[in-house]
């Protein structure tokens, strides 16, 4: 656990001692702004359900980019060679990187809380929405960014780690889409893949098993296959 948890910090150093986290909250502070401006004080409707979908669309353009060095980086420079000669084992390696990507996208997460907090002094909203909303936000994040590391450890060039990410998260966002083209099993898997109908309940206040269950099902398939994909390509340990 010690492990895990020095190979997490490293990596949340790497990002704040480089530009990419600044900027990518940054980014995300400006669109995520706009969209609560226009979704609520622009449009009077004081709600988050409408912000909770527009950060969902802000994340999906930004976590390809967030996780588009954990392994990729690695395995370019050569450095993946010295952290197997460390007494560190390779799902540490992996999950430490995988929480260090997560806790940055808390900080990007824990930001937005002044937009409840704006809605709340003036309109006395429902907290109980809320909080089920940013539970399925950190599940929502929490699968996209695992899905991201997946696709790092798919090449050694970072843009191209981006793209297959891109690609990867594209497919379980649309992927509903084909319920209205096929019918029957086909359908009902097409709709529980879909990255997005499992948040819809999350957005009006309610927590299904099943949704959590899903993401959390999500994550763990992503993180085994990247330390399968790993081990190929790092060498066993």
């Amino acid at each position: 656990m010690s492990k895990m948890i020095a190979i997490c910090k490293k990596e949340i150093n790497s990002y704040f001692l480089s530009p990419i986290a600044y900027i990518l909250i940054g980014v995300f502070i400006m669109l995520s702004s706009f969209f609560f401006y226009m979704s609520t004080i622009g449009s009077g409707f004081a709600t988050m359900e409408f912000v909770f979908g527009n950060m969902i669309f802000i994340f999906f353009l930004l976590t390809p980019i967030l996780t588009m060095k954990l392994m990729a980086e690695e395995k370019k420079i050569g450095t993946n060679q010295l952290l197997l000669t460390c007494p560190l084992r390779l799902r540490d390696i992996v999950l430490g990187k995988y929480l260090g990507a997560l806790a940055v996208y808390m900080v990007m997460l824990f930001v937005t809380l002044i937009y409840p907090a704006i809605l709340y002094y003036y309109s006395k909203i429902d907290l109980s929405c809320v909080l089920t909303g940013y539970f399925g936000l950190i599940l929502m994040g929490g699968a996209f960014i695992a899905v991201g590391l997946f696709a790092s450890t798919l090449t050694e060039n970072q843009i191209m780690s981006a793209v297959i990410g891109y690609g990867l998260l594209l497919i379980l966002w649309t992927i509903s889409w084909m319920s209205n083209m096929v019918q029957g099993v086909f359908a009902k898997v097409a709709e529980f893949l879909s990255l997005i109908d499992h948040f819809n309940n999350f957005q009006i206040g309610v927590i299904d098993l099943s949704d959590v269950v899903y993401y959390l099902s999500i994550i763990f398939v992503f993180i085994f296959l990247t330390i399968i994909i790993t081990k190929k390509s790092w060498g066993q340990r």
